[in-house]
């Protein structure tokens, strides 16, 4: 048989790869966007290498030189990518060896694709944490800005979509803010075990070579290394935990689309939607749908089932590496590209929301919003809560059945319920009454929603 002179790893075997596994098991055709981190652990790799005396100054020097022409070539779409030779790494290292000859073979010393994966993997990632934290970011001072022009917006507050008690539309935008600020703060929290360096661990046992990792973990930006061998090789954890946070961000995201969903629609008219978000039907003139925010919220599950996916790779690996984690890849990416377009198209979305303050002032006005106003009132006159909570469903059930608001009722009216209720009552049951009497931390007065901008953008600034 044909000796399989193709593969960088042939001389085991006698055998060519039959076709159709070669297609089944490559993975060049989605790993290829992993080249620029490649080549940047291949440099570094290369410089340590060199440090310790493995290779010679000038074998660095022609290998650093080589991938720098190669990552320009790439970059220019002059690159031709084999199949045949299976992945980003192999395409990279049988194209340097082209190059410059016996040097780009002595790059490879040293490490294996396990930790060279596993190190690329890291490096993408990190980059990825930070460009999605910026995305983030960014929403959230598009979200601060809202919030501060409508601060004193009123709106129906809903629980089980429900009218409960009236908010106003700033604090509203400050409760996603709020949820987006918990997903930086996850990002972050999984960037630290990101940026541990796996590469020195080779195939799964380290080298017998007298590598410097530390050396090679400074060049590359790395808080440290990975402290056990079979462990860094085999590792998709950082993987998985960065899917978890995008699946909850993309939640979050799926969250506020269902809302502006409702909010534009006649129903609630709330809100309008940029034209340039949205579009328009085949059939039927007149509509105008909310199709970037029901594409988010379709686009959620896609992320939700990247994570399902990644720990069901995972569930059954023994150490150290298998072929399985090759699958790692496709959730990986589709997950880091959906979370970033989403952020994305959402800042544009949000900084053009027109805010219908009017439909939102007379919607709060309906639904009996300010029923926990007069218990409380009732209250401060002496009465225990759970009587008040009594009498005003009392109230509430008179005005359902006269058709009047509890402020629309006349004192008379609202006397045959308890007979303390004075003139003083109408304060507490007017909406922006209602609202500015919420008037602490966290609370949904307008002076309150403007203090919590101030304080979110001061501690957005100190984050860059």
């Amino acid at each position: 048989m044909a000796k399989n002179i193709e593969k960088l790893w042939g001389g085991r075997f006698a055998e060519r790869t039959d076709e159709l596994v070669e297609r089944f098991t490559a993975s060049v055709q989605f790993d290829s966007r992993l080249y620029r981190h490649d080549i940047t652990a291949s440099i570094a790799h290369a410089r340590m290498l060199a440090h310790v005396g493995v290779i010679t100054e000038a074998d660095r020097d022609a290998i650093v030189k080589g991938l720098g022409k190669i990552a320009d070539d790439i970059e220019r779409g002059d690159f031709a990518w084999s199949a045949g030779l299976e992945d980003v790494h192999m395409n990279i290292e049988a194209r340097l060896t082209e190059h410059i000859g016996d040097a780009g073979k002595r790059l490879h010393t040293a490490r294996s694709r396990n930790d060279q994966v596993a190190t690329d993997l890291r490096l993408y990632l990190r980059d990825e944490v930070d460009a999605i934290a910026g995305e983030i970011l960014g929403l959230q001072r598009v979200l601060l800005d809202v919030a501060e022009r409508e601060a004193a917006t009123i709106m129906p507050g809903f629980t089980h979509l429900q009218t409960a008690q009236p908010v106003t539309f700033g604090h509203h935008m400050m409760a996603w803010f709020e949820m987006l600020a918990r997903d930086r703060t996850r990002l972050s929290d999984c960037r630290a075990r990101i940026n541990v360096m796996p590469l020195g661990s080779a195939a799964l046992a380290g080298t017998s070579y007298p590598i410097d990792r530390e050396y090679t973990a400074k060049l590359l930006g790395f808080d440290g290394v990975c402290a056990n061998s079979l462990d860094a090789v085999s590792d998709r954890d950082f993987v998985i935990e960065f899917n978890a946070a995008a699946a909850l961000i993309m939640v979050h995201l799926s969250r506020f689309s269902e809302e502006l969903i409702l909010w534009s629609s006649a129903q609630f008219n709330f809100i309008a939607l940029p034209d340039r978000y949205c579009t328009g039907s085949s059939i039927m003139p007149q509509k105008k749908n909310p199709d970037v925010a029901e594409l988010v919220r379709g686009k959620t599950g896609r992320v939700t089932g990247n994570l399902l996916a990644l720990l069901m790779l995972m569930k059954g690996q023994p150490l150290a590496y298998n072929r399985d984690n090759q699958e790692d890849k496709e959730p990986l990416f589709d997950s880091v590209d959906t979370v970033k377009a989403s952020l994305q198209v959402y800042s544009g979305m949000i900084a053009a929301l027109d805010v219908r303050r009017d439909v939102m002032h007379d919607a709060a006005l309906r639904g009996f919003a300010t029923a926990t106003d007069l218990a409380d009132y009732l209250v401060r006159k002496g009465v225990a809560f759970r009587d008040a909570h009594e009498i005003v469903g009392r109230a509430v059930r008179y005005g359902v059945e006269s058709g009047k608001d509890l402020a629309q009722m006349s004192l008379d009216q609202l006397r045959q319920f308890w007979a303390t209720i004075d003139e003083d009552v109408f304060a507490v049951l007017t909406l922006d009454g209602s609202v500015t009497a919420r008037d602490h931390i966290g609370g949904t007065a307008p002076v309150q929603v403007r203090a919590a901008v101030s304080r979110a953008r001061a501690a957005l600034d100190a984050a860059g």
